[in-house]
């Protein structure tokens, strides 16, 4: 037991390092969403994330982006705890028979305008749960989707991106 004690003291981490992404462009593309967000909405805008049943690899990509070093609400971005309070819906995993009911009213408290967005590749057609039987399937087979974010899970640079894009193409 010692021994096994002293050999976990002495070895060096086995975990990966972290990503060297360019910060400059990761500020870049934060100032160029939160910009595009006042500009469309007037204020900042106001993100629920939801979980339907995923195996929760998306959510750590999007708990990420509040991070020290992506830091989204620098850029006018944040995070809210009540669907009330939202403008967008960030829906991640495929959703569950038990989720179902959950995001069917999680959509309906969301105040209009209201968009949703699917996170990752489950979220888009089921991924490696589409044929489990406590499964319902992708999320636009229970609320509208406005746009998918693909990925298994997709990064937080991806992620902004996408943020991106649908605001630029926000109506």
């Amino acid at each position: 037991m010692q021994k096994f004690l002293l050999q976990g003291l002495l070895r060096s981490a086995l975990s990966e390092p972290a990503p060297t992404p360019d910060a400059a462009s990761i500020a870049e593309l934060g100032y160029t969403l939160g910009r595009t967000a006042r500009q469309k909405l007037g204020r900042s805008l106001s993100i629920r994330e939801v979980d339907a049943g995923s195996c929760n690899g998306c959510e750590l990509e999007i708990h990420a982006l509040n991070n020290a070093y992506y830091d989204v609400e620098r850029f006018g971005l944040r995070f809210v705890a009540s669907p009330r309070h939202a403008d967008v819906l960030l829906v991640t995993g495929p959703v569950t028979k038990n989720m179902r009911e959950a995001l069917e009213r999680t959509y309906a408290a969301t105040p209009n305008p209201k968009w949703v967005i699917a996170v990752g590749d489950c979220a888009f057609d089921g991924g490696v749960f589409c044929d489990s039987y406590a499964c319902v399937g992708a999320v636009a087979n229970v609320v509208p989707v406005d746009l998918h974010i693909r990925g298994c899970p997709p990064d937080p640079t991806t992620l902004l991106k996408g943020l991106i894009a649908f605001v630029d193409n926000m109506q």
